[in-house]
């Protein structure tokens, strides 16, 4: 399972032809996708029409959708964020910290455009789709 994060699905759906985008492109209906409110929140927040809104809303909503919250998650990531930091590295985003939690902690592969995630992937076994 792959989860996909709002920088892979932003530049998908503005057109982008990138390693990323393809990548989300040749894993499409081979992979199961999933979802999360946080990408779906920050990708849904760039469009400016209501009608750009709504059809990509349409087509998240066809991924499974897991929360990415929670207790658990948020204290964990906490944690993740406080090690990396000690080890020199400043997350620049919660929402990021949370989305590597999350992958970590259920076994998802995350597939992302964000130099954010390369310590968890580094420091604390996030696997990402190569």
């Amino acid at each position: 399972m792959i989860l996909v994060d709002s920088s892979v699905w932003i530049d998908y759906f503005n057109g982008f032809d990138l390693p990323h985008t393809r990548k989300l492109s040749d894993v499409l209906g081979k992979r199961e996708i999933i979802t999360t409110e946080l990408v779906v929140a920050e990708v849904l927040q760039g469009f400016r029409l209501v009608k750009d809104f709504e059809s990509t809303l349409r087509v998240l909503d066809a991924f499974r959708f897991e929360t990415a919250g929670g207790r658990d998650i948020a204290v964990q990531a906490a944690r993740h964020y406080v090690y990396l930091r000690s080890l020199g590295f400043t997350v620049r985003k919660t929402v990021d910290t949370i989305i590597a939690t999350k992958c970590i902690m259920s076994g998802f592969e995350l597939l992302h455009n964000d130099r954010d995630f390369i310590p968890f992937e580094k420091h604390l076994g996030l696997k990402c789709v190569a």
